[in-house]
């Protein structure tokens, strides 16, 4: 093989594989986080079936929020985020995508928040 196309073989095979940690980062398929607040006095977090404890940073997740009761809202609160994901008077099921800093979030029922409340860490 000739140097110039060694040289070309060996620039095309790095720009490919710059090319595909570029797409494998940006295609990254979000983790599943199960929210649920009610029919009852209840508010959840859970992957896989067992509750949220701790997150990582950086990664996205698709909160998905059951929300089964309309006297209740899920309420988002941690660095940099402040949001209420459903309303009072919504019934339903809401998705929001969200990339996490590191901190503590707690999540909460507005009208309910001193018996209807949780919280994670990410790390």
């Amino acid at each position: 093989m000739s140097t110039t196309l060694h040289g070309a073989f060996a620039a095309a095979v790095s720009g490919l594989a710059l090319a595909l940690a570029a797409t494998s980062s940006a295609a990254q398929t979000p983790r599943t986080v199960q929210g649920s607040v009610g029919p009852g006095f209840t508010i959840n977090l859970a992957v896989g079936g067992k509750r949220v404890t701790t997150l990582r940073k950086g990664m996205r997740y698709r909160l998905v929020i059951n929300d089964a009761s309309a006297i209740h809202d899920f309420h988002l609160v941690g660095p940099g985020l402040d949001r209420v994901l459903t309303s009072v008077d919504y019934t339903g099921t809401k998705r929001v995508l969200l990339t996490l800093k590191k901190g503590v979030y707690r999540y909460f029922c507005d009208p309910h928040a001193a018996e209807m409340h949780g919280s994670f860490r990410v790390v």
